[in-house]
């Protein structure tokens, strides 16, 4: 099915981010009760990058210095090599500390959290709420591993496609890529026209939404939720604002490619948000 374009024009808004949003470079100093995860200390930052990239933020109350189970907790679990890579991977890790004053506590009334608790895991999607029921008490690696796995499952059912028509996919790839959202992008054929075929994330980012977006960038002259005759186009005509530059030899996921192709050439200082570590 083509949509027609009776969409009022919106300016597409891009979240702009300090280097607070990242976290910190490095989990060697982290204190026992944490384990090895690299984890983010700002909320803020935490949603902000959350938006960027579509990952859900895993949001860690931990008591720092805390008790003998808090310790066991970030030795035993946040150690564990198979959650660190989960939690690395799919995730936007925010560590908040249940027993301090200023950013901390704020963050711990706003989810009505108990000061001085235990450890409490939540799984918040890119505006802040719950992706599913809080839990706490939860103690063991494999039962923390099977609640990143309802995430992620419940996560990807929310992934949708959909072929975007323009002039040229090679802007279309590029323009279409930049918007928060949006997951992976390919070039592609389709009735007759240059399309790019978009995956993009429903719970971030509406159909109408996209389209109002890509028709603003002018990379959208039609689009189709029926992808029947859909063909790829030659791998020369993927991702072509990479190709000779310094990534195009790198290692990336579909969803890293998507996003450093969206911003190599026009926004080299944001591909650092999308590099493999």
């Amino acid at each position: 099915m083509k949509l027609p374009f009776s969409l009022p024009l919106a300016t597409a808004v891009f979240s702009i981010f300090t280097a607070s949003c990242q976290p910190q470079a490095t989990a060697a100093a982290n204190p026992e009760e944490v384990g090895k995860v690299v984890w983010g200390r700002d909320y803020d930052a935490a949603l902000a990058l959350s938006k960027s990239t579509g990952k859900p933020i895993f949001l860690l109350f931990q008591e720092v210095p805390g008790c003998a189970g808090c310790k066991q907790f970030g030795r035993d679990v946040l150690s564990d090599d198979v959650v660190v890579k989960l939690i690395q991977n799919n995730f936007v890790p925010l560590l908040i500390h249940n027993n301090k004053p200023g950013k901390d506590a704020e963050v711990l009334a706003m989810f009505n959290e108990n000061a001085w608790d235990y450890q409490v895991v939540r799984f918040l999607d890119t505006n802040g709420h719950d992706l599913i029921p809080r839990k706490d008490r939860v103690w063991e690696a494999p039962e923390l591993k099977q609640r990143i796995d309802q995430v992620l499952k419940k996560k990807a059912g929310r992934i949708q496609r959909v072929a975007i028509a323009q002039p040229c996919f090679w802007s279309g790839e590029m323009k279409i890529g930049a918007i928060d959202g949006v997951r992976r992008t390919e070039a592609g054929y389709l009735d007759g026209r240059e399309v790019t075929l978009v995956d993009y994330d429903a719970g971030q980012i509406s159909l109408e939404n996209l389209t109002v977006k890509a028709k603003a960038a002018k990379v959208a002259t039609g689009v189709y939720t029926k992808l029947d005759g859909y063909q790829k186009a030659p791998e020369f005509d993927q991702k072509r604002q990479l190709q000779g530059t310094k990534y195009a030899d790198m290692k990336l996921t579909p969803e890293q490619a998507t996003k450093v192709n969206a911003f190599a050439k026009t926004f080299p200082e944001r591909v650092k948000e999308f590099l493999p570590e």
